[in-house]
């Protein structure tokens, strides 16, 4: 039947709603149906609502063992592709001669600013990055009383270790693990 779908989908809201009243979880249960305990207040700041895994605010960068161990290279394909052109790299560092510098043999950017006022949390920074420097985090409870200076995000306050990453997205964690550690052996393999 057409449109069969769009009135599960009505049904399955009609029956939401009934669960917000008292009365209507009982008239729920008087017409057989099973009725969960409708919607619930968390008592927020004293209680914190559980997130899935896959949840995303606002990214951050990864570093392994201290924090001149970046991850980032300062390619600068995330600033690139960053729609609303949240993401600002200055980098990467160079010598007097204009060589780049480089700590524990790869180059780091001089410079990695978000502006959290206009990012849109899209997650295309991460989804492009080959270094598996940046990531969503889980952290929402951000304020500050001014717009501009508070809410751009620095390298240093962008900064978090890999173990981090791991404790908030185990899944993701695991397969971004694995791929490292496979290229590793294989640059280990071709040295």
């Amino acid at each position: 039947m057409i449109g069969s779908g769009v009135l599960r989908g009505m049904g399955v809201t009609f029956k939401t709603f009934l669960e917000t009243y008292p009365w209507g979880r009982v008239l729920l249960r008087v017409a057989g149906v099973p009725a969960t305990n409708g919607l619930v207040t968390i008592q927020y700041p004293d209680e914190k609502q559980q997130h899935h895994e896959r949840f995303r605010y606002f990214p951050f960068l990864i570093y392994d063992k201290t924090p001149e161990n970046l991850r980032c290279v300062a390619c600068k394909i995330c600033e690139q592709e960053c729609p609303p052109a949240c993401i600002h790299i200055v980098g990467p560092a160079k010598d007097e001669q204009g060589r780049p510098l480089k700590a524990h043999g790869r180059t780091y950017p001089v410079e990695f600013d978000i502006d959290t006022s206009i990012c849109m949390s899209c997650r295309i920074c991460v989804d492009v990055c080959p270094f598996d420097a940046i990531f969503m985090d889980n952290q929402y409870e951000l304020s500050a009383h001014d717009r501009y200076g508070s809410m751009v995000f620095d390298k240093a306050k962008l900064l978090k270790p890999a173990e981090y990453f791991q404790q908030i997205k185990p899944t993701e964690a695991k397969t971004v693990d694995a791929r490292l550690a496979a290229k590793q052996k294989k640059a280990d393999g071709l040295a």
